[in-house]
């Protein structure tokens, strides 16, 4: 394919799943010769400088929202930035714009369309919950008529709700989310494991993810009474930052275990905290297919995880990990203890989750498969 010129628009620079399969989509489509252009709304995280500097492509912040101002000023806001977002897209002959969120979907590819750009590519990334049903409708007419001419899935599940909302099976194309690949590196298991206070024999479970309502990390928590009294040697981490810190801590405070949880705040470096871990928890409510399940099972460890959206498509039960019941902190206790005990099926579900990801959730081969996309559509535009 010749180079492409190409422009990847999210909502909010914030830690999250969204985000990071539109950096390392950014990356992956610079290393490989396409002109690369990133913009977002806002910078809600103050994290405009160092994602920049790390992307080496033209990055912009639109500035489209301010905390804390009026009404009024909100508005002028939002007009200054779509201002910006126009004459970016009016100054550069763009062959495509993928956008990450609902919300981008549709302030972004309606200004793609208006400005001639011939390919317009949305997602839909998973199940969005309390989303108003007045912009669902007008996301699902958006997609229908052709304005966000391809809807791309990151599920089967989130295919499902696209449906649901109304959306042409014929507009979606389901292209699983994928993560980088690597390796662990030994050293880094043992550097982290001194730095998080680890002991030798202690095993680690880890849970990564914000510190949110849909993450359910609560039940990782309670879940943690019984563990510790049959393996009182069991550490557990949850990496994250968000509204429910608090919360969370007090939590571990009234049932006694903050020496056996502990709240990991953000890490740059994910790879080498989970070198560190033995077992990988999600317990989320919803998810669509999450970024840090994905990097678990690089990981080569195995997953104790809910069956939501996306997950029971990339995990096996009993083969490269263990899916439990929703909101079911006795069954997660147990799927972990199971684990615990037999460290021969730990490593046995460890090279099969690696494996899995492999055949088909890495990001070469879903930025291979949305250019394909972008392909197909320009090759209809130039007829």
């Amino acid at each position: 394919m010749k180079p492409l010129s190409i422009l990847l628009l999210g909502t909010q620079m914030a830690t999250g799943g969204a985000q990071k399969i539109l950096l390392d989509q950014a990356r992956w489509l610079h290393e490989h010769g396409h002109k690369t252009t990133v913009v977002f709304f806002y910078d809600r995280d103050g994290l405009l400088g160092v994602w920049k500097e790390s992307l080496n492509v033209p990055f912009h912040n639109l500035d489209v929202f301010k905390r804390n101002s009026g009404f009024l000023a909100k508005g002028l806001f939002f007009l200054r930035g779509m201002g910006r977002l126009w004459t970016i897209l009016r100054r550069q002959r763009f062959d495509a714009v993928i956008t990450y969120t609902h919300d981008s979907n549709m302030l972004g590819l309606p200004l793609a369309w208006l400005a001639g750009v011939p390919v317009r590519v949305g997602t839909h990334l998973g199940a969005i919950r309390g989303i108003p049903k007045w912009r669902e409708r007008i996301h699902t007419i958006l997609v229908n008529t052709g304005c966000i001419q391809t809807l791309i899935a990151a599920s089967k599940g989130a295919q499902e709700n696209a449906v649901q909302e109304g959306v042409f099976p014929a507009r979606i194309v389901v292209i699983p989310n994928g993560a980088q690949v690597f390796e662990i590196d030994p050293v880094d298991r043992g550097q982290t494991r001194q730095i998080l206070g680890l002991k030798e024999n202690e095993l680690f479970l880890l849970a990564v993810g914000r510190l949110v309502y849909e993450k359910g990390h609560e039940f990782l928590v309670r879940a943690m009474p019984e563990i510790v009294a049959n393996f009182p040697h069991v550490k557990a981490g949850i990496c994250g930052s968000g509204p429910l810190h608090d919360h969370l801590a007090s939590l571990i405070s009234h049932n006694a275990l903050e020496d056996h949880v502990k709240l990991l705040g953000p890490w740059d470096n994910i790879p080498r905290l989970l070198a560190a871990a033995d077992i990988f928890v999600l317990p989320s409510r919803w998810e669509g297919l999450s970024i840090a399940l994905l990097e678990g099972m690089i990981a080569r460890l195995p997953v104790v995880v809910t069956r939501v959206e996306g997950v029971e498509e990339v995990v096996q039960h009993n083969v490269n990990g263990l899916l439990v019941p929703l909101e079911d902190s006795q069954a997660l206790a147990e799927a972990i203890m199971q684990l615990l005990k037999d460290p021969e099926k730990r490593a046995r579900m460890g090279r099969a989750a690696h494996a899995r990801v492999l055949q088909g959730y890495t990001t070469d081969y879903m930025c291979e498969q949305y250019l394909k996309v972008i392909e197909k559509r320009l090759e209809h535009h130039a007829y």
